[in-house]
């Protein structure tokens, strides 16, 4: 018989019919909530934590580039909910724009987009905070919100996604 990968197959009677449904919850709802709440408690307790360090960090980029501190894009989650993912922005304000006239430099392969010195990137504080990953503190705000886990895949975006082959 046939076992699918995401979900898990159930036999009930409806009304005198027997029915084949497909569920796409973890069977141990148990276990989904403690994660969950361990994915709250840490990040809560982390934020609090590295607070002093993520104002520095928002403090930097403001000197050594005007626009916002934070980038927002959008992102897929769990059965393709749409969703932001908070990074402290690294690029320049109109990055985005840019990315059109630099497509003939990508280096990745399939819908990823990436270039080893990306002229888009702000002087010094953006390529720190890329390559100590310190960028990326802002997602715990995604996982206190409860739209990301502190352990699991990296979120596609939307267009990556678009390009994935099934």
């Amino acid at each position: 018989m046939y076992e699918p990968d995401i979900a898990t197959i159930k036999f009930k009677e409806m009304a005198g019919t027997p029915t084949m449904s497909l569920h796409m919850t973890t069977p141990n709802e148990g276990a989904l909530m403690l994660k969950s709440f361990f994915d709250f408690i840490s990040s809560l307790i982390i934020l609090i934590l590295i607070s002093p360090l993520m104002a520095v960090i928002a403090i930097s980029i403001k000197v050594f580039s005007k626009g916002p501190v934070f980038f927002k894009q959008e992102r897929l989650g769990l059965h393709g909910r749409k969703f932001l993912v908070y990074k402290f922005r690294t690029m320049v304000e109109n990055a985005e724009e840019l990315k059109k006239s630099l497509e003939e430099m990508n280096e990745a392969d399939g819908p990823v987009f990436k270039i080893k010195n990306d002229p888009r990137i702000i002087p010094y504080i953006g390529t720190f905070l890329r390559k100590t990953n310190l960028d990326e503190l802002p997602q715990l705000i995604n996982v206190l919100k409860g739209e990301m886990s502190l352990v699991g895949p990296r979120p596609p975006i939307t267009s990556e996604a678009k390009g994935y082959e099934i």
